[in-house]
């Protein structure tokens, strides 16, 4: 990866990091204001969608603080290595964590009037894309571990032919 590249991608990271922190400093608090104007019978959903919201950033800046360390690790020539499979599997349960966020929305929303039934299924269709990022995430940590292997494969017969020679 370039230089270039990978400045792009933390420049990037670093102005996502900086909306996530924005969003939990002063949007979360604006949206606790306005859910004080909630009518009586949907008193109940204040709190949990506070929570949610506030988690779900939570999850979105785990997921950039692992990229950040992999494009490290990658500009370093170390993520072939098993160090990298930490942060690949804190991406993959952070974005499955996501998903029960998002699942946990939808089930808080369902029952009553507060939305229409197609919002639930909308979100019922986002639970599944957000799971579909998590086995694309998978796939990729099993091409990792494909190239790990390699790596070590061909550090050995390296080893072996500076015998040999």
């Amino acid at each position: 990866m370039g230089k270039l590249t990978v400045l792009a991608l933390r420049a990037v990271l670093v102005v996502l990091v900086a909306g996530s922190v924005f969003v939990q400093a002063v949007m979360v608090p604006l949206l606790a204001t306005d859910l004080r104007e909630l009518e009586a019978d949907l008193a109940y959903l204040r709190t949990p969608l506070l929570v949610i919201t506030f988690l779900g950033v939570v999850t979105v800046q785990v997921v950039l603080v692992c990229v950040w360390r992999l494009v490290t690790m990658v500009r370093r020539g170390t993520v072939f290595s098993h160090a990298a499979f930490r942060y690949v599997h804190v991406v993959i349960g952070a974005v499955v964590a996501a998903a029960g966020l998002v699942f946990a929305l939808a089930v808080l929303l369902a029952p009553g009037e507060a939305v229409a039934p197609g919002v639930v299924l909308l979100m019922g269709g986002a639970v599944v894309a957000v799971l579909g990022v998590a086995l694309i995430v998978l796939v990729v940590r099993m091409l990792l571990a494909q190239a790990v292997a390699r790596d070590v494969e061909a550090t050995q017969m390296q080893a072996e032919l500076e015998e040999v020679i």
